[in-house]
């Protein structure tokens, strides 16, 4: 399938052009090659070093029109306030230490985990399983937080997290191709203006190299920076 149909979306692609954001959007969603209905992504190429601590990019936005589904979230507490505030707010799955041994046994039935910082002792534990995966609860995305009612409003609302990789790019999904060109173009700026303001202090020379937009099937397509603020 991917051959034919990705050249001919390819070939709807000017080459070397730099196009406006929304453009670049409806462009996607117009030349997308599969039938199901596909991701729409954000590449951004930055110009850090993300070996060096300093210099790392990460952090969390909840996107203006989410992702088109609602996330299952799970959420470890170690006291029944705070597991039941969890489940008012919508929480999928909600325990203490009976959690953990149950995500120790294999249960892994959720998109994100949310843990009040005094459980983070015996969550540790689950390092190896979770952090290959993604899931592990961490501060600087909020899943560590006494507030987990508001943690779990905003995971089920569209937050996600981007995170620079080790050759400095950063991807994240913005969207499905079902969606109005509209949304998917205001969550797409909502996020390259958060990797924007995440700029690191020591970080050098250009930030924003290169910015693309992309189906998951299809091919990508480079935004013009001056037109996202960049």
């Amino acid at each position: 399938m991917a051959g034919k149909k990705f050249k001919a979306a390819l070939a709807q692609v000017e080459l070397g052009k730099l196009y406006a954001l929304a453009d670049a959007v409806t462009l996607a969603q117009k030349i997308h090659p599969a039938k199901f209905d596909e991701t729409v992504e954000v590449t951004m190429v930055l110009g850090v070093d993300p070996r060096k601590a300093d210099q790392l990019v990460r952090g969390t936005i909840v996107l203006p029109h989410g992702l088109g589904k609602s996330k299952r979230v799970a959420v470890i507490a170690g006291s029944p306030d705070k597991q039941r505030e969890a489940q008012e707010a919508g929480a999928d799955e909600v325990g203490g230490d009976d959690l953990v041994e149950k995500i120790k046994g294999g249960y892994l039935d959720f998109d994100a985990l949310i843990s009040t910082p005094d459980m983070m002792r015996s969550v540790g534990t689950l390092g190896k399983l979770l952090g290959p995966r993604g899931l592990m609860p961490n501060p600087k995305t909020g899943t560590v937080t006494p507030d987990v009612a508001n943690a779990v409003k905003e995971t089920k609302a569209g937050k996600v997290e981007y995170r620079v990789d080790k050759t400095g790019v950063i991807h994240v999904p913005v969207g499905k191709v079902s969606f109005t060109a509209d949304k998917i173009t205001d969550n797409a700026k909502a996020l390259i203006d958060a990797v924007i303001k995440a700029k690191p202090a020591t970080a050098k020379g250009k930030y924003v190299k290169k910015v693309n937009v992309a189906t998951t099937m299809g091919p990508g397509i480079l935004v013009d920076p001056a037109t996202v603020g960049a």
